[in-house]
């Protein structure tokens, strides 16, 4: 045995030798290089709603009840999480490669050999053995591969917390649809009720002889107009709730509570937005494709180690004989090393470490596409709520303004004006009630873009 090692022993000095040599594995690879912008129009807050969790972010209970179910019960979310663990056990092989192989082989065999001219023979085996084999990571293979499956299982780790902003983004934006939906039914069968003391109020008039039958099938159309809008609504809202049904991983038809009370209030504006170096920590989109570009540079590692020649140890040691009698008397071991180098493959290899090399440089323009689409997703969200914040306060004073209209109008119209503009304005005024719900509903979804789009939501604890 000790004849054997020492055989090795050259052969190792000269396996370390050829890996000292070597040149690195990167050195083909371009340099990723992005000149983060310092400053973005608004973003100047040395703190950032991003920072906040999501249940404080929103705190709304009904709200977080639903994002809890959408958490635990989505089913593309928990395939997330099952992706996960394939890919973290993954890595555990690739880890346990680095060591030893230890095993035993327990068998029983019988040989017969009859061959023309000779006599009948057989030859029994028995044997009890353990092996061992290891592979020498002499060129780093085993590291690189290990190294690769290591990013792959972190990539899959942000890749499920981008979809959790995701999920926590649709439910909310589902949820204020439905609020606004609701609170536009509330709106139009409040209308319609005014509409209805309206048209009675008209009838008795016409028929009282104090004024003409224009008036009554004006009231008529007016109150028939309004009740017609109500199936559509209805329609939304249904469509909605079974979108967000499935949102939360449950089957269409369920019956959703909202904070719907025909009441539009605004929150408040401030939002502090944080610094634009923060997206590259906040987001876990850029933090995957930064794990995904590790991954490549890994595959690259694996590709040019596998141009160098393999060496493994193996030993065997254990019992072996012909009879049972004689069992623990005839002992056996055996050891080898081997060296697998590649000599001629017509290019194989090198062309495997390009492509491993442009798959990296890929990798890398991936990247940067990332980050620049995070900060174009930034901004525009961040355009969009100030813009959407504007159309608010323009639907405030269109809804203040049309109130007082019809309150005017009805005045006029008791002293003897017309009774058309006492429908012009009721009409006014139901548009602009309607229109500021949808503006406020278009605001709240805005910052439930602007939190998306800076990295907020992510947390992987949930607060009950």
């Amino acid at each position: 045995m000790r004849k054997i090692i020492y055989a090795l022993v050259p052969v190792l000095f000269i396996a370390v030798n050829i890996m000292c040599g070597s040149c690195s594995a990167m050195r083909h690879c371009r340099t990723v290089s992005l000149e983060i912008p310092d400053s973005i129009p608004g973003m100047t807050d040395s703190t950032s709603i991003a920072d906040v969790e999501w249940w404080t972010f929103y705190g709304d209970s009904l709200l977080n009840s639903l994002i809890y179910k959408a958490l635990e019960n989505n089913k593309k979310f928990q395939a997330a999480a099952e992706n996960i663990e394939r890919l973290r056990q993954m890595y555990g092989v690739s880890k346990a490669e680095l060591f030893p192989t230890i095993g035993i082989n327990a068998y029983a065999q019988r040989e017969t050999e009859h061959y023309s001219g000779e006599s009948f023979s057989g030859d029994n085996e028995y044997g009890v053995k353990g092996t061992l084999r290891w592979e020498a990571d002499l060129f780093g293979n085993l590291r690189w591969s290990a190294k690769k499956n290591k990013a792959a299982y972190l990539a899959s780790v942000e890749d499920m917390r981008a979809m959790q902003i995701t999920l926590i983004a649709e439910t909310a934006t589902a949820y204020f649809n439905l609020i606004a939906i609701e609170n536009e039914d509330i709106i139009v069968r409040r209308t319609i009720e005014t509409r209805a003391e309206e048209l009675s109020k008209a009838k008795l008039r016409f028929e009282g002889g104090l004024t003409s039958e224009l008036p009554y099938i004006q009231a008529q159309v007016e109150y028939a107009t309004a009740k017609a809008l109500i199936p559509a609504i209805e329609k939304r809202a249904e469509a909605t709730r079974n979108a967000l049904s499935v949102l939360v991983g449950e089957f269409p038809g369920q019956k959703f509570q909202v904070n719907a009370t025909g009441e539009i209030a605004v929150h408040p504006r401030y939002v502090p937005l944080g610094l634009p170096s923060d997206l590259l920590k906040r987001r876990p989109d850029i933090r995957a494709s930064d794990m995904r570009l590790a991954q490549a540079a890994a595959a690259v590692g694996v590709a040019h180690a596998d141009r160098f020649p393999k060496f493994s140890f193996n030993l065997t040691g254990g019992i072996e004989n012909d009879t049972f009698d004689k069992f623990f008397s005839a002992p056996y071991s055996l050891i080898s090393g081997n060296i697998l180098a590649p000599i001629i493959d017509f290019g194989r290899k090198k062309r495997n470490y390009k492509a491993a090399v442009a798959a990296y440089n890929q990798a890398g323009y991936e990247y940067e596409q990332v980050v620049v689409e995070a900060f174009r997703e930034t901004a525009d969200a961040l355009a969009d709520y100030i813009k959407t914040r504007e159309l608010t306060d323009s639907r405030i004073a269109v809804r203040d303004a049309a109130k007082k209209y019809t309150a005017h109008a009805r005045l006029q119209y008791l002293g003897g004006g017309s009774y058309l503009d006492v429908l012009d304005a009721q009409r006014r005024y139901l548009d602009a009630e309607i229109g500021l719900s949808n503006a406020v509903r278009d605001e709240r979804i805005a910052l439930v873009m602007l939190y998306k789009s800076l990295g907020g939501g992510w947390s992987m604890e949930h607060a009950r």
